[in-house]
């Protein structure tokens, strides 16, 4: 698909950015002050209604989070809620309600392993297509 000239600047630009910064975006341990220290995120977003769009109740995710969740992450979450929307593979734009999980923890394979297995839980439990997963590091203090 064509961009427009200045769509095709800024993408451009943003390319440029993005190459001599050495694709260093996220901090590293030298780059925080303490007293806070590098973490990773991620960010987990679950769409909130079962695919015939009635709402996953309050008492359903919280039941998600007891089981699944916590006692994966257990020195704590932030859960937010807010509205998303997104193209179904059949090509009809969804709007939906979400709930937002942000997650801060000290990187490590059982980490990751922990994060699939909460976005593998929910797909199933919720009949779910995909959980989405962003990650990236972070300078943190408590």
């Amino acid at each position: 698909m064509r961009g427009t000239p200045d769509s095709r600047a800024a993408a451009a630009g943003l390319l440029l950015c993005w190459w001599l910064s050495g694709c260093a975006i996220a901090p590293t341990a030298a780059d925080c002050v303490a007293p806070a220290v590098r973490m990773a995120r991620v960010e987990l977003l679950f769409g909130a209604t079962w695919a015939d769009g009635n709402a996953i109740d309050v008492q359903q995710w919280d039941g998600f989070l007891a089981a699944e969740v916590t006692p994966r992450f257990p020195a704590g979450l932030t859960e937010l809620s807010g509205r998303g929307q997104w193209r179904r593979p059949d090509g009809a734009v969804a709007k939906i309600p979400t709930r937002v999980l942000l997650i801060w923890y000290a990187p490590s394979r059982e980490a990751t392993a922990s994060i699939e297995a909460v976005r593998d839980a929910y797909k199933a439990q919720f009949k779910q297509l995909s959980v989405m997963r962003v990650t990236g590091a972070d300078c943190v203090a408590f």
